[in-house]
């Protein structure tokens, strides 16, 4: 799929996106747009914009400048972002399961507070999706019990449960130890297969390479990079500087 997506099957549109914390300009002018069933990674150096902007589309973050559409619904001046937070999945470095709760409550909380499910109905679904990502054995324990990449695992689950129309994940492996990288990706890799619509900051190159349609490399607040992660990949000599010094240091290891 090509970077030159068409307006009418955006499922994200990201529209000239400016930020700024008090003088400091964090984000710079961000256009781009995602389609349906796409996979895009935003990657880049610390401090390069790249969470912010991901924070924006489900107005985690507000911004001062430009707009974001997601499925046709505008974020800039929404009342009512519950709802649309309820239907962009998102999931976080540091997990946000809530400690004091069982892993099945924290499947079930969000469903029945803010979709209005039934108890039951939100169980059912939250357990089928425990299942998915292969830790039905661990519904009773809590947060605390479970290894990082379980925990991780468990967030997946909790905002699959949701029913999302796109899913959102910030550097979802960064906290996790080497060997549980892998349990969470393999999630992941399963949904993009299934035709999720995602976006992934991540450093985690490898996965941008088996399953992404395009890379988008940010630098210093400006998106540097959005192009078939075949051409950020195998044509490192028209990448910009930039990139090329990036794409040098991560890929070497």
């Amino acid at each position: 799929m090509s970077s030159t997506n068409k307006n009418t099957q955006a499922m994200i549109k990201i529209q000239d996106i400016s930020k700024w914390y008090g003088e400091f300009q964090v984000l710079t002018n961000c256009t781009t747009n995602i389609s349906k069933g796409e996979v895009v990674v935003v990657c880049g150096p610390s401090g390069s914009g790249k969470s912010t902007l991901i924070k924006c589309v489900n107005a985690l973050e507000p911004f001062q400048k430009g707009n974001i559409i997601v499925d046709g619904t505008s974020i800039a001046n929404n009342k009512n972002l519950p709802q649309l937070r309820s239907r962009v999945g998102m999931v976080f470095q540091h997990f946000e399961l809530f400690p004091h709760l069982s892993v099945t409550e924290n499947l079930v909380l969000a469903q029945v507070k803010v979709l209005k499910r039934s108890k039951n109905e939100a169980l059912k679904k939250g357990l089928g999706y425990l299942d998915r990502v292969g830790l039905s054995a661990q519904a009773h324990k809590y947060p605390g019990q479970l290894s990082g990449g379980q925990q991780q695992r468990v967030a997946i689950a909790r905002a699959l449960s949701m029913d999302p129309i796109c899913m959102l994940f910030d550097e979802p492996t960064s906290a996790l130890d080497p060997e549980m990288v892998n349990e969470v990706l393999d999630v992941m890799v399963e949904l993009a297969h299934e035709g999720m619509t995602m976006m992934c900051v991540t450093h985690e190159m490898g996965f941008a390479r088996k399953v992404a349609n395009r890379v988008i490399f940010m630098d210093k607040g400006h998106i540097i990079e959005d192009c078939d992660k075949k051409e950020f990949f195998e044509n490192p000599d028209k990448r910009s500087e930039r990139a090329k010094q990036f794409l040098s240091k991560i890929l070497t290891h």
